[in-house]
Parts: structure tokens; C-alpha cells; sequence
């Protein structure tokens, strides 16, 4: 009976550790909610952002799909390879021109959007922006 209890206790106390630790890690915003949450933007400047909005949403898949493709052509490049040669740097360079494409259309997005925004929306916006790119260890 003791070393159910004591089971119970410690499955407890472990479920409470392992649920505060997730708490207290706090993801950074996204882009959507810093821009719509954050900005208090008028009337025209959230119009303008939807249209940039959808013409980046109408891109980012593709970019997505071909990082994923990428690392799939790296992963069977290891797979079939005995060491680290033209297969395997080919697709290691593969994989560097897809998410350098996803990266810079992403920064391009970034960039449109800020410039709809007043200065002191673009203040608060470039904060975010830095916090979310290097965020701090809790």
C-alpha cells in the first residue's frame, strides 16, 4: 500500500514538474500576431497587410515544400553513401539554396510589411522581430 502511494506521490509530482517546465517556456510571437495583436493598425494599413499577407502565403508552400524535398535528397544522399562525398555535398547545397530562398523571401515579406507601418508601429514591430530571432534561454 505504501509503495502505491509513494507511486502516486512521485507520478504526481512528476507530472506537476514536467507541466510547470512547459509552462514557463514561452514561444515568441508570430509575425501574424505581432502585426494583428500588437500594432493597432487603421483600417487601410490592415487591408494593405492582407494582400501582402496572402501573396507570401501563396509562395511560402513551394519554398517549404522544396526545404523539404531538399533534406529528403539529403537524407537518402547519407543513407546511400559511405562517406561525405559528391552525392552527399550536392545535396548539403541543395538543402543551403532552398532555405536560402525560404529565408529570403521571408526577410522580403518581413520588410513589406514593416513598410506600411507608422514609425513608432515599425519601433514595436523591429523589437518583436529581434526578440523573436534570438530568443533567451528561461
Amino acid at each position: 500500500m505504501l509503495t502505491a502511494v509513494l507511486a502516486a506521490v512521485a507520478s504526481a509530482a512528476g507530472t506537476w514538474i514536467g507541466a510547470s517546465w512547459v509552462m514557463s517556456r514561452s514561444e515568441p510571437a508570430s509575425l501574424h500576431d505581432i502585426v494583428h495583436d500588437e500594432l493597432e493598425l487603421s483600417a487601410e494599413q490592415h487591408a494593405r497587410i492582407e494582400v501582402i499577407e496572402a501573396r507570401f502565403a501563396a509562395i511560402r508552400p513551394g519554398l517549404e515544400a522544396e526545404v523539404r524535398a531538399a533534406n529528403q535528397e539529403l537524407a537518402r544522399a547519407i543513407e546511400q553513401s559511405d562517406g561525405d562525398g559528391p552525392q552527399v555535398q550536392a545535396a548539403v547545397d541543395h538543402f543551403h539554396v532552398a532555405m536560402g530562398a525560404l529565408q529570403k523571401q521571408t526577410i522580403a515579406h518581413v520588410f513589406e510589411m514593416r513598410s506600411v507601418l507608422t514609425p513608432a508601429q515599425a519601433a514595436v514591430f523591429n523589437d518583436r522581430i529581434v526578440e523573436a530571432l534570438s530568443p533567451t534561454e528561461p
